[in-house]
């Protein structure tokens, strides 16, 4: 347990020296990166977080979606049972500010979506190896969620969140593709 704490320091650390021109400037070409990707492109619904810096800004990704005709989809975590429940945002006024900053969408104005009409789940993570596995930000939510999910997974992560290796478990599962502002790395080809 205490490599993966570790790991989480040294990731944070690194992300925090990042300047916000540097910051926008690599999340833009990650996102550019993600556009190009066929699990995008055939995608109408896709499920992603709303993200918090220095995590990979995913407002312009919602706001790309959005202006092609694509369904957004985003996280409201149910802490009680550790599960996710997407819901779609058609304007980010649905969001409000939970604990830690991090913002859910307001469950009286949007509509809980279920897992089977979800084309493409953009994984977040904290840091990822080149075999797909990654270290998450430690509440499981993924985890679970990614347990029963059949669909396409992406993750994006700027160059200094790819690692040699990851410490992982029997249940953990590797994304499909990992999107950075370096390339595009295939899992499992």
């Amino acid at each position: 347990m205490d490599a993966k704490k570790n790991l989480r320091k040294s990731i944070k650390a690194k992300l925090s020296e990042l300047s916000l021109p540097q910051y926008e400037d690599q999340s833009f070409v990650v996102a550019q990166q993600l556009f190009q990707n066929d699990e995008w492109i055939e995608a109408s619904t896709v499920a992603i977080t709303v993200s918090l810096a220095p995590e990979v800004d995913t407002f312009q990704i919602i706001r790309k979606g959005w202006e092609t005709g694509k369904r957004m989809v985003v996280p409201k975590c149910m802490p009680k049972s550790r599960e996710l429940d997407f819901r779609e945002l058609k304007r980010f006024s649905e969001l409000e500010s939970v604990y830690f900053g991090l913002f859910e969408p307001i469950v009286s104005e949007t509509n809980s979506v279920r897992p089977d009409e979800i084309d493409l789940v953009v994984v977040p993570g904290l840091a990822f190896s080149k075999n797909g596995y990654r270290l998450g930000f430690g509440g499981g939510y993924y985890d679970r969620f990614l347990a029963n999910y059949q669909g396409k997974t992406v993750s994006l992560a700027f160059k200094d969140q790819i690692v040699s290796e990851i410490p992982f478990e029997s249940h953990d599962i590797p994304v499909g593709k990992i999107i950075t502002s370096e390339g595009v790395i295939v899992i499992g080809d």
